[in-house]
């Protein structure tokens, strides 16, 4: 590995700031007033925004979810290979570096939450927690929007899924044991690597993979059922851990394992190439022609159902490598389905709920 220190910023996923597609100049709202002697050091600058919903539909045929709930845009892990940078350009931001220091806190979450589950035609279905940035990045640990979050569902009685890379979530292990006794949670934690020079790099403000492993043994003592992401999996770089990493997780009780090709959607494909050029000048165009046999010969391929999975034989060696991993790791148990019939709109002013 090969990086200049001069021009690298460390703690930093993403090298480059690429220009907004959206706007003649790549200014959000909230960009001018940051001292031009700062930019060096990248600082990250926290934003309060209050919007109207934040429930949201989802409608991609290849997610496995209904509705999903990010109570912050942006996000501080810094991951190099994040889908979710291109949403920061709606926002009036660059998919690069600003995505991982200008993070808008959706302050009023909990308060529209409960306006969404109170309404009279709500059809209930799990919510997605991180369904686009995490919802467990470390400012949460100020904020605390995710914890009322929780504990709105709880009361309520609604079903949730929750996916997140940061150890925080241990914070809300009470909550989400109470979630679990009703069959109302399951967790996925997103665990890339097990060889912390790569996920220092990868993702520089996640929890360590020690630390990840310790989440999954954490929550399944606590009957709290977690399934193991490995997304992405990145060609040259980290498809040599799959055994590896379904070893390791299902030794701390994990009940299964799947899967994502890392997927470089819009100006996603320039800053990674511009990230692993920086850090693997060795093997870069080796993960990049790789990446471009998976998907058609592009570093990204849109089409549901192969966007995640990609195709060709470096891609059909990944799932046969996941399918005999699973097979000989992973207990063959059923992931639990959530409960929906539980659901129930409290009664606040104290009177007995009327059936």
């Amino acid at each position: 590995m090969s990086t200049d220190p001069l021009n690298y910023h460390n703690g930093r996923g993403a090298q480059i700031n690429p220009a907004n597609r959206f706007l003649a100049a790549s200014k959000g709202d909230d960009f001018d007033d940051i001292d031009p002697e700062d930019e060096p050091e990248l600082k990250t600058k926290f934003i309060e925004v209050f919007p109207k919903t934040i429930v949201n539909r989802v409608t991609s045929p290849d997610i496995g979810m209904y509705y999903s709930l990010n109570p912050y845009q942006g996000c501080e892990h810094g991951c190099t290979y994040c889908y979710a940078r291109p949403t920061h350009e709606y926002w009036g931001y660059s998919a690069g570096t600003d995505f991982e220091r200008f993070i808008m806190v959706k302050k009023n979450a909990p308060q529209l939450l409960e306006e969404a589950l109170r309404k009279k035609n709500w059809h209930v279905e799990a919510i997605s927690l991180s369904g686009n940035t995490d919802c467990y990045q470390p400012c949460e640990r100020t904020y605390g929007i995710t914890r009322q979050l929780l504990e709105i569902l709880l009361k309520y009685k609604h079903p949730v899924g929750i996916i997140t890379k940061n150890a925080l979530i241990c914070r809300d292990a009470d909550i989400l044991q109470e979630l679990a006794r009703l069959n109302l949670v399951v967790v996925n934690i997103s665990l890339t690597s097990l060889r912390e020079e790569l996920r220092r790099k990868l993702e520089p403000r996640t929890a360590s993979s020690r630390k990840k492993l310790d989440t999954i043994e954490l929550l399944s003592k606590a009957g709290v059922p977690v399934n193991v992401m490995l997304a992405p999996v990145i060609p040259a770089l980290n498809d040599d851990e799959i055994f590896s990493i379904a070893k390791a997780v299902a030794e701390r009780g994990a009940l299964s394992m799947h899967y994502q090709i890392v997927r470089l959607n819009g100006p996603n494909g320039e800053i990674f190439t511009d990230w692993v050029n920086k850090n693997y000048p060795d093997r870069a165009a080796k993960v990049l022609n790789q990446l471009r046999e998976m998907h058609d010969g592009k570093l990204n391929d849109s089409r549901f159902g192969v966007r995640m999975k990609g195709e060709g034989n470096y891609a059909l060696n990944i799932r046969r490598q996941m399918d005999l991993a699973r097979k000989r790791f992973l207990p063959q148990i059923p992931f639990p389905k959530l409960r929906r019939d539980l659901f129930e709109v409290p009664d606040d002013s104290g009177q007995m709920r009327l059936f």
